[in-house]
Order: C-alpha cells, then structure tokens, then sequence
C-alpha cells in the first residue's frame, strides 16, 4: 500500500513551500492549465449545460448503481470478457495477481491509473516476483523516483526537466553516458525508445477505466499518449481495474460527458486518444488480447452512498480543482499524504481512510469557491469539506485549542448584546495601539498569521456597527 502521511499534512506542507525546485515546478500549474480550461470552456457555448446534463447522468447512474453494474457484467461477460468483484484493496491485488500466475506473468505494462495507486498495486506485484512498468511518460518518471502523482492527471508536475535528466542518466545505463538531453524532445525520445522494449515483453496490459458503459460492456480510456492502446492491444491478456462509480449508463451519455472532461482537464477540445475496450479480440478484429477481465473494486464507495458525501462520486478526475485550487498552488500534491491531493482528495481521502487519519485536509482550503466553479460534475466540494470538519469536531479530533476556542467564541456569539460590546472594545483597543504603524507585526494569539504577514491595524468601527450606521439598522439592511 501507498504510505499514508496524510496525518502530517502540517508538517509536509511547511517542506514543500521551503522546497525551491518543488515551487518553481509548481509555476506550471499556476500559468499552464487555468488559462487553457477558461479559453476552451469559453469557445463552448453551451458547455455550462452539458456539465448540467454531466451531473443528471452521474447522479442517475448512482441511484441505480446496482442495476448498471449488472448490466455492465452481463455485456462484459457476453463479449468474451470476465469480471471480478473486490470489496477491499487487498481482495483486487489478490485478484490480479491471480490472473498473473494464471497466465505465468514476469513482466506488466501499466496505463495510467489512480486505482490501482490506490491499492498499491506496483508494490505488491514486486512483492510477488512480478515487474510493473509504468507506461505513461509521468508516471514513468515517477516510478523511476520511487514517487506517487502529485497531480491525478500530471503525475510527475511538482518534477522539473533537469531532474528528469538526472533520473534518466541514473537508470539508463546501458545508453550513451554523453548523450544530449538538454531539450524536452530528447528526453521524450528515450523514454520512448525504452518503453517500446516493454510493451513486447509484457505478458498483461494493465490499464485504469474513465468510463465503464453499461450498455455494451465497454471500457473507456482517456489520453494524451499511445501507452494506453499499447498496453491494452499488445499483451495477451488485458486487465481492466475500475472503482464501482465509473459506470454510465449508454454510449450517449459518455460522449457527452467526454465533452466536459479534456475541457476541464487540460483545454483541449478532446483528448489525443478516447479508446473504447469491449472483450477479448473476435476472429474480425487484427489484434487485441486473447484475454479480457475486469476488477470492479469498491474500497468504500458503497459506503458513500445516500450520505452527504455521494456527490464526490461523480468525480471524473479531470484535476481541475485542483488547478485552481491556491492551497495545491502553494504545496503540491504530496503533502496531502495519499493518492488523491486536492480538493477532490480533501473530500475523497477521508470517506476512504477515514477522518482520523486525514482531518488535515478538509481545513486545508481558503473555502473561495474556485474548485467548485470550475468543477465539469458541479460537484460541491466546499460542502462536503465543511461536512467533514463537522464530523472531525464531533469526535473531537480537532486540536484541544481550537474546540475550546471555538467553545469561547459560540458563548459570546450566542449573547449578541455581550458579543457586541466586546467587539467594540477589542477593535477600539486594536486601533489605538495600532494608529502609528498601521499594523501589527507579531500579536498573541496571532501567531499563524503575523509569523507570515504583518496584521493590519482597525480602522473604524465593527462590520456590525458600519452596516448599522449606513443601513440604518442591522435587521432593515438585512431585508
């Protein structure tokens, strides 16, 4: 399994803004994806109403999830194909490796896929004499550094080139010690060069799933290289590992959703490569493999159904939250401690590994809105963070300083007359010692702020008693 730090998110955030080539990499978030996305969604004009019908779709199929998984088998087996169920992480490592001996399997080629980052599947192969190899030129660079994504969609973006350079030249030995590879094309040229060698001497292609539709038993894949088709054509047999929630429905609603993915996700109109997957290869077909199974892992979806937090399973990971998201700008994706980084991970992380293990993360937000504006499923990510600080107060998981002071702050706020006039005096106080310099560089009981930015200084009177004055009263402005 992924090692799990999301328990010391505090502490993993301080490393990543002191890390300079970390931040620098992290540059590229900032300027390369939120432009893309606003030029692309703005050259659709009806693309706010196709995440509107993106959402009806996902939140139909989750009301009748039962039904489209089982219709999704039946397709599935009646292709050819064979489908595995696995309630839990270990029951679908278990599964695959299954497959594996079956089939005498030393060496897999692997698509790009969170799932099975999830389950900590390279690990557990490795464990049982059986070498992954990551196929996607991101994830190839990563698991050259031992690493796991940073981002759901650009796995190795918190790396920078002369790093990449640096691994390429530790682990290609056999190459050119001399070599050029000062330019982005040169070091794509390698990996390609090394890669082809293994999709040949693999025996299974594993790939991830966007998209599982019910209708005809199909798998969907999204991407920007050829890895995928490589992995999932050239080996014999073809393993597809897909969480439950990725079903919808006909092939009409997955093209409608497509139009809102590449969008959202990177800017583009569609995707380099959409491949749809259905069986084994027919006698008709040219290639494909010879054997086709599917691993549906649960992993504590069911569990999410019906709660506050069902809307998280219309995610179509596409990153855009956290392209917008100022809290990833500023740390990355590994310091949320686990698979899913984000916003999308603040919600996702939880209802997986529980809030105990990672409450950090819901407080890890500025709350601005932005990932739930850009979101293509309009999934209500702020929500559901403010659901999980609520259950993490419940249980007293908080720190004892911020329940007891949250305590404080509910006495007075409950005795308006006594709030008020202890806000008058504290600003009045503020603002006196503060009139010559304007603000304030350490404060008691500041300490997070002021060790940052200097706090500025009252000026005026309360919110309360400025809305007052302007409106009247509090109660008619309020009208």
């Amino acid at each position: 399994m992924v090692e799990i730090t999301s328990p010391a998110f505090k502490a993993n955030a301080r490393e990543a803004l002191a890390d300079a080539p970390l931040q620098r990499a992290l540059g590229h978030v900032r300027t390369g994806f939120i432009a893309k996305r606003a030029v692309a969604a703005e050259a659709l004009p009806e693309f706010d109403r196709l995440r509107d019908n993106a959402r009806d779709i996902k939140d139909h199929a989750l009301a009748h999830l039962d039904l489209y998984l089982e219709a999704y088998a039946d397709k599935v087996e009646a292709a050819g194909g064979h489908v595995h169920w696995a309630e839990t992480a270990e029951d679908a490592r278990r599964i695959i490796l299954d497959i594996c001996r079956q089939k005498n399997a030393r060496t897999v080629t692997k698509g790009k896929s969170m799932i099975t980052e999830e389950i900590g599947l390279n690990a557990f192969l490795e464990e049982h004499s059986v070498a992954p190899v990551e196929t996607d030129l991101g994830e190839y660079i990563i698991q050259l550094r031992g690493e796991h994504p940073s981002h759901i969609i650009a796995p190795a973006v918190h790396v920078n080139k002369d790093q990449v350079e640096a691994d390429f030249r530790r682990v290609h030995t056999h190459l050119d010690p001399d070599r050029n590879l000062e330019e982005p094309t040169t070091l794509l040229g390698e990996a390609r060069a090394v890669l082809r060698e293994k999709y040949f001497q693999a025996d299974i292609g594993i790939t991830g799933a966007n998209f599982l539709v019910a209708e005809t038993g199909t798998s969907v894949i999204v991407t920007n290289e050829g890895n995928g088709d490589l992995t999932q054509s050239l080996p014999k047999t073809h393993v597809v590992v897909a969480s439950i929630e990725k079903i919808v429905p006909t092939l009409e609603d997955v093209s409608q959703i497509l139009r809102v993915l590449a969008r959202s996700a990177t800017g583009q109109d569609m995707s380099v490569y959409t491949t749809f997957s259905t069986g084994p290869r027919r006698d008709i077909d040219p290639d494909g493999p010879e054997d086709y199974h599917v691993v549906l892992l649960d992993n504590g979806r069911s569990s999410m159904l019906g709660t506050e937090f069902q809307d998280m399973l219309r995610c179509i990971r596409c990153g855009a939250c956290m392209n917008h998201c100022p809290v990833y700008h500023a740390v990355g994706g590994h310091a949320y401690g686990w698979v899913y980084p984000g916003p999308m991970g603040a919600v996702l992380t939880p209802s997986l590994i529980g809030v105990d293990q990672s409450g950090h993360l819901p407080n890890a937000s500025t709350f601005c809105g932005r990932c739930e504006s850009v979101c293509p499923m309009r999934i209500p990510l702020p929500k559901m963070m403010r659901h999980w600080r609520e259950r993490e107060f419940s249980r007293n998981l908080n720190p004892a300083a911020a329940r007891y002071g949250l305590g404080l702050w509910a006495f007075f706020a409950k005795r308006p007359a006594l709030y008020q006039a202890l806000t008058r005096a504290a600003i009045g106080t503020l603002g006196f010692m503060g009139r010559a310099r304007g603000r304030f560089r350490s404060m008691p009981l500041a300490g997070g702020w002021t060790r940052h930015r200097d706090l500025p200084a009252p000026e005026g009177g309360t919110f309360q008693a400025q809305w007052a004055k302007r409106h009247g009263n509090s109660r008619r402005g309020a009208r």
